[in-house]
């Protein structure tokens, strides 16, 4: 059964999320989720154990308890959706929405979103 566990403190390693769950019968993998930049926790994990029933007793038994000075979230893990592959798209403008407009002056680039007034302001 693959366990999900929440709330799990940045600092922990595998070997002590092991030790918990290994309390309750054997564990095939442990996999906590780290970022891609920089490699640090994201503050949970997913582990493996090959029996459910030594599985649901972890699950039963650390939901809720402190680890680390955490209060775990512990349930069976659900299983994985595909999502859509990213479109892109969208209107290009960045935060501030599009940039329209031009013409005012020598060098053009007055903002239409200003009514062709020229701005300190960028």
């Amino acid at each position: 059964m693959n366990i999900y566990v929440g709330n799990l403190a940045y600092r922990a390693k595998e070997m002590d999320i092991r030790a918990q769950f290994e309390a309750f019968g054997a564990v095939s993998a442990v996999k906590i989720v780290t970022d891609r930049d920089s490699g640090l926790s994201k503050g949970f994990c997913f582990v493996e154990m090959p029996n459910d029933d030594e599985a649901k007793k972890a699950i039963d038994s650390l939901n809720g308890n402190d680890f680390q000075g955490r209060a775990l979230v512990v349930n069976q893990a659900r299983e994985r959706t595909e999502r859509a592959p990213f479109q892109g798209g969208g209107n290009g403008g960045g935060p501030r929405g599009p940039r329209t407009g031009g013409g005012n002056g020598p060098r053009g680039g007055g903002r239409g979103d200003f009514g062709g007034q020229r701005s300190n302001r960028y």
